[in-house]
């Protein structure tokens, strides 16, 4: 189906309010990131943008969606449950002992989680490396990986920029979230990473700047990215914490759990 802005943005509120009853139940977790990219998630699952099936999770011809900042995976999960991977009730269950929804993600295809995340920058070489595979066996299956700022102050995302332009891996789209925090800071105090657009073009990517809270830039940058040559890395703008008021753009939110009152403010800012 083609973008429906009105309904992406209610299931956005939807997932957001998710990740809040998800934390405050599991008392530990990461909300700034995660309530962050809400929009992404909400445009690339419920669009056309992705092929996908949750009544046939391995579905050959899927495409696949491998998050690298694997403590983001609230939104992950949130995005699932609402697309029909696995019931609401069992994103109570996060963080349990013997729940499927980890705090970092482990894969299992079969709920709609394809790669097992957790160290900050080995989810683009995951990605690169699928990409690669399914160019290899003639499919036209695209991957989109989702990474966060704070990783490209890794040097294993940049040689995963090297290997994806070597190999011209155009089924490939990173979306980066570049909310400008990470849990000791901010970016650009921890290890700025500007020009950060030069890099990226420097390494043959494709860069496009957007709103990652305005659902037609969103649509439109990844419509674009499936169909272009080189790769594309999509610098997605967001606001950690959106939504909640006292959350937003305040670092210390990257990996603090709201309390059972602050959960109840939150929810009540989060309307549908």
């Amino acid at each position: 189906m083609p973008l429906d802005t009105t309904a992406v943005a209610k299931t956005a509120t939807t997932i957001r309010r998710s990740i809040i009853k998800m934390l405050a139940r599991a008392g530990s977790g990461h909300p700034g990131g995660a309530l962050g990219m809400a929009d992404v998630f909400a445009v690339l699952y419920f669009s056309d943008i992705l092929k996908h099936n949750p009544d046939n999770p391995s579905w050959t011809a899927r495409d696949r969606v491998f998050l690298s900042n694997g403590h983001i995976c609230p939104v992950l999960y949130a995005t699932l449950a609402e697309a029909g991977y696995f019931s609401n009730e069992t994103l109570l269950t996060l963080r349990q002992l013997d729940s499927p929804l980890q705090g970092h993600p482990h894969r299992d295809v079969s709920l709609g989680i394809e790669n097992t995340s957790g160290p900050l920058g080995l989810g683009l070489s995951q990605a690169a490396g699928c990409a690669h595979a399914l160019l290899m066996d003639g499919g036209s299956q695209h991957v989109f990986c989702i990474t966060s700022d704070g990783e490209h102050q890794e040097g294993q995302t940049w040689e995963a920029y090297n290997y994806i332009n070597k190999y011209c891996l155009r089924n490939l789209t990173i979306l980066i979230d570049r909310n400008n925090i990470q849990i000791g800071g901010n970016t650009h105090d921890v290890m700025p990473l500007e020009p950060f657009s030069a890099k990226l073009a420097s390494f043959g990517m494709e860069v496009v700047h957007i709103n990652g809270h305005n659902p037609e830039e969103i649509y439109a940058a990844l419509k674009q990215a499936k169909t272009s040559s080189p790769p594309t890395a999509i610098i997605c703008q967001t606001t950690p914490g959106k939504g909640v008021s006292f959350m937003e753009s305040k670092y210390e939110w990257h990996g603090k759990a709201p309390s059972a009152e602050e959960a109840e403010q939150a929810l009540e800012e989060l309307h549908l």
